[in-house]
């Protein structure tokens, strides 16, 4: 998931009519907001609850799946949600092959379509920049091959595509200079022209995230800034999301692929990492969220009137994720439907959106699913409480909750060295006046003391001696 990573003429010319098909879809694509709905997690909802969730209350219209995952495909049958899926990076090579091709499309399609809407069937996922010779080779007689035995099998209004990462641009940071790599010509030209021959949109996944630095925080995150000006196009950039996808229009059409649509199959942000800068709940917010009302309003600066089918990296957090931290901290949820932070992705937030900016999840933070019922309206405890941990809580859940209280403002000195509340300096005396602090901050509310249930209240004033818990 990187911005970066890492001539012959055009077959032939889009004649009138296909080109107003191709402007008439590039606007029926405005508010398309999706997401893509990842699985590495061991306390993830059902799929069935996880459609409906989706349709009934938020703004989602369309998710992205990394698979073919059956159980995903029949909990979202009669949903309604646009459904895309993935033929795995292994079975490129063998669906170039139209028996094995006809036999994919027997499995993973007949079953469930049309009771679920599947719209696009993705042929591997970043081949060219994380395939081997093999898949990069087959990538595009394989998607011609699938896409005769989808339209043999009766099935031709599901389009054919595959993601990519930018790693196949060069001069990525200046649209008009962009070009692709020419290492990938042989492989772009043709997989454009199958674009073109079936109407189907080029898909690219654009992170800022990873172009990140303290310099182009701004640019970056939608935020005011003094832009980047591109003498080639004579067009003002005042966001990173923007130059990204102008500058993989402009290296297409230098192919003579301009007119091809452009879907951004992934693009977030953390809310949560191990370090640096670019992970934290205030940039996931403001990405996440001036990115929805971004792509919903106005199209970029060289191409103004398209609108984006958009997929945002992504629905939950997934806590088996490989990787550093900030992988497992990408969602816009908690595997309970508890929204990580607040951006007007649900139905529930448009009114309070137009009125204010887009804020964390007040006190839903439990990572493994907390207990805060959505829709009743939380009620204060009577009498003066205090938030501690359970006993026998583990030292590593007392540790997560430290960190993630310390990442959300609160202060966390007092049990730092030299502070009232370092002595004695254990983890669980540490975690008791923090956990505290933060319920006592954030609202005397049970949930805001649940810590994925290792949190508890107590009437007993946990004070000692120079440390005194709020």
């Amino acid at each position: 998931m990187a911005w970066y990573t890492r001539k012959a003429p055009p077959a032939g010319r889009l004649i009138p009519a296909a080109a107003l098909l191709l402007l008439l879809l590039h606007l029926s694509a405005a508010s398309a907001i999706g997401v893509n709905y990842g699985t590495l997690g061991d306390n993830l909802p059902p799929p069935a609850q996880v459609a409906n969730f989706i349709k009934t209350q938020t703004i989602i219209d369309r998710v992205k799946i990394f698979d073919t995952n059956p159980d995903i495909l029949r909990g979202f049958a009669n949903s309604g949600i646009a459904m895309t899926i993935t033929a795995a990076n292994g079975d490129i090579p063998a669906l170039t092959q139209i028996g094995y091709a006809r036999q994919w499309v027997a499995t993973n399609i007949a079953p469930f379509y049309p009771q679920t809407n599947i719209i696009r069937v993705l042929v591997g996922n970043e081949i060219l920049h994380w395939g081997d010779e093999s898949q990069v080779s087959n990538l595009v007689p394989a998607m011609r091959t699938l896409r005769d035995a989808l339209n043999q099998a009766g099935y031709g209004a599901i389009q054919v595509s595959t993601a990519h990462s930018l790693g196949f641009i060069e001069n990525a940071d200046i649209p008009s200079m962009c070009r692709f790599r020419p290492m990938y010509e042989r492989v772009l030209r043709p997989l454009l022209q199958f674009h073109r021959e079936t109407k189907s949109p080029f898909m690219v996944n654009p992170y800022p995230y990873f172009g990140y630095s303290p310099e182009k925080a701004n640019y970056c995150l939608f935020k005011p800034n003094r832009g980047v000006y591109d003498r080639g196009t004579r067009k003002m950039y005042t966001n990173m999301f923007d130059s990204l996808l102008d500058a993989v229009h402009i290296a297409m059409r230098v192919y003579g692929y301009g007119e091809l649509g452009i879907v951004v199959g992934e693009t977030g942000w953390a809310s949560q990492g191990d370090a640096g800068l670019a992970p934290g709940m205030d940039n996931a917010i403001a990405y996440n969220g001036n990115l929805l009302r971004h792509v919903q309003s106005t199209g970029t600066p060289l191409m103004p009137n398209r609108r984006f089918e958009t997929y945002i990296f992504a629905l939950f957090n997934e806590n088996q994720k490989p990787g550093p931290l900030a992988e497992k901290n990408f969602g816009l949820f908690w595997p309970n439907f508890s929204p990580v932070y607040k951006i007007g992705i649900l139905r529930s937030e448009q009114a309070a959106q137009r009125q204010g900016p887009a804020t964390p999840a007040p006190g839903l933070r439990p990572r493994h699913g907390g207990h805060h019922k959505r829709g009743a309206a939380p009620v204060p405890v009577a009498g003066k409480q205090w938030c501690v941990p359970k006993l026998g809580v583990s030292d590593q859940a007392l540790q997560s909750n430290v960190n993630y209280i310390c990442s959300q403002g609160i202060n966390c000195q007092p049990v730092q060295a030299g502070g009232p509340c370092f002595e004695p300096n254990n983890l669980r005396s540490h975690a008791s006046f923090l956990m505290n602090s933060y319920y006592q901050t954030k609202g005397l509310f049970p949930y805001n003391c649940d810590f994925a249930g290792t949190g508890m209240l107590t009437s007993t004033n946990p004070s000692y001696g120079g440390c005194k818990f709020m």
